[in-house]
């Protein structure tokens, strides 16, 4: 698949409105709460197919986490969604309520990373896998594409207990095709190559693959590990890529602090001791621009993920 292709680009967030308004045909008791960004979160569809089965709470998400709880205790399997950021303000009823009292409850994070563009800083979240990568019990998905969107969906809407769904505004090249397969917690390798291996998450997956492109070019063969799922990491996956190419660069549109690459880093330095480099935003916050200008303001681009492999190259010709 050419996944620079105009035509196949698509928001993750399309994927999950489309895909909750599918399953909720055959399951009544999913149910949509939203924090008055019901366009944004594209639960609008759902909204306006199942009015009763869906509760715009307005700006109150401490409020809305509380009220899935209770339905998810009742038997429903509530959908929460927001900015990833808003989620933050309810973290004490998340990590209580959600994850102590294991409840089934799927929120849902839409806008993350620096792609929300000119919304700025206060609407771009760079620290929510950490903020929930942290907590027992919580699985974390990041879909890579608007078809990958739709099947994480489904997948947490059938497993119980709590998850956190991680999508962008932007949209971005669809890199999987309905026969990809999709299993919680199970990496998939999406190129195989044997100098190094680039391991990413979300928007990154599509940069990830160009810059593979880019290094072919130079006869470095790189292979790409699409880790959709950050809780539970794949360590086996892992382990398998560190073993095969002696270096890994992670990618993501996250702080570079307690997101993919932590979670990586933790297995390899556990595991199987190997050079890693990080692109990722560096401890800083972001700011207003196109998605595009802080891309590259934040070293967030297939260029960048191209130096971050020649840079782990020369640590692995030195080890």
């Amino acid at each position: 698949m050419n996944h620079n292709d105009v035509s196949d680009l698509r928001a993750t967030r399309d994927g999950f409105g489309e895909s909750l308004c599918e399953i909720a045909k055959s399951n009544d008791n999913i149910i949509g709460l939203c924090a008055d960004l019901t366009e944004s979160t594209r639960m609008d569809a759902f909204a306006h197919q199942f009015p009763k089965r869906f509760f715009n709470v307005g700006i109150a998400e401490q409020h809305m986490v509380g009220m899935a709880v209770g339905l998810s205790l009742e038997g429903y399997v509530p959908f929460v969604a927001t900015y990833g950021v808003f989620l933050g303000r309810a973290w004490d009823q998340i990590r209580v309520s959600v994850c102590l009292g294991k409840a089934n409850v799927k929120l849902v994070g839409s806008h993350a990373g620096v792609t929300v563009g000119a919304d700025g800083a206060s609407a771009q979240a760079l620290e929510d896998i950490a903020l929930f990568r942290v907590l027992p019990h919580m699985v974390i998905v990041c879909p890579c594409d608007v078809v990958e969107a739709k099947k994480a969906t489904i997948a947490l809407a059938e497993m119980v207990g709590p998850a956190y769904l991680r999508l962008s505004r932007e949209k971005t090249p669809v890199v999987t095709r309905k026969n990809t397969p999709f299993v919680l917690g199970r990496a998939e390798t999406l190129k195989n190559g044997k100098d190094v291996s680039i391991i990413a998450c979300g928007t990154m997956v599509s940069s990830a693959l160009d810059a593979a492109l880019l290094l072919a070019k130079e006869q470095i063969d790189v292979g790409v590990v699409n880790m959709h799922t950050i809780s539970p990491i794949d360590k086996a996956a892992i382990i398998d890529a560190a073993k095969h190419t002696h270096a890994i660069v992670v990618a993501e549109e996250h702080q570079a602090l307690g997101g993919l690459g932590g979670a990586v880093a933790e297995v390899l330095a556990l595991h199987c001791p190997t050079p890693m480099e990080q692109v990722a935003v560096q401890h800083t916050f972001g700011e207003s621009g196109t998605a595009e200008e802080l891309l590259v303001q934040y070293k967030l681009t297939s260029h960048d993920i191209v130096r971050a492999v020649k840079r782990v190259l020369r640590r692995k010709t030195k080890e």
